[in-house]
């Protein structure tokens, strides 16, 4: 199985609104903790992955929601370790449609299929930019002072902010929102 991309955005785009050379560690590392912030936001990796393989249980009923989307190309689907001919995707939702009506409940699902978008969506990388400019940018900050004996300590700032663009490209990313019913 071919794993996603390290990074949801190229890190040269970072180092032009950085001034600095895309091989800087600590560009990297804001680069790739903002990727690792966007897929948790949206619950998958993105990015395209090929030959993947995802465990389900069945769910009793005709649609089964997959924990990636886009589906690229579904390349077999077992219930109970046999193979099930004839099943639809929606594809930008990652459903899988069952051809007999339903999905049996307490049955084990297989799936192999190939996932995500390439190139990565310009809403996403931009996004991805954006919180990584500003994780890039944290810097330790005096946390407290105490006089007498002069003891001062410095943490990092431990929460970055979200933008507009940020929150509509979750939005837009984002699978399984059941949960925030």
């Amino acid at each position: 199985m071919a794993a996603a991309a390290e990074f949801l955005a190229e890190p040269a785009e970072l180092a032009t609104f950085l001034s600095l050379p895309a091989d800087d560690m600590r560009l990297l590392a804001a680069l790739r903790a903002a990727t690792r912030r966007f897929r948790g936001a949206v619950r998958h990796p993105v990015s395209l992955v090929t030959d993947a393989t995802v465990l389900l249980d069945g769910t009793g009923r005709a649609e089964l929601h997959l924990p990636v989307a886009p589906v690229v190309e579904l390349h077999s689907v077992r219930v109970d370790g046999e193979e099930l001919t004839g099943v639809r995707a929606k594809r930008r939702a990652g459903v899988l449609l069952h051809p007999a009506g339903c999905w049996p409940a307490w049955s084990e699902v297989t799936v192999r299929l190939d996932h995500g978008h390439d190139p990565v969506p310009d809403e996403v990388a931009e996004a991805v930019i954006d919180q990584a400019r500003a994780i890039y940018r944290l810097d330790p900050a005096i946390q407290q002072i105490t006089t007498g004996t002069e003891s001062v300590s410095f943490a990092a700032t431990a929460a970055v902010g979200i933008t507009s663009q940020w929150q509509a490209a979750v939005e837009a990313h984002r699978l399984n929102r059941g949960d925030d019913a």
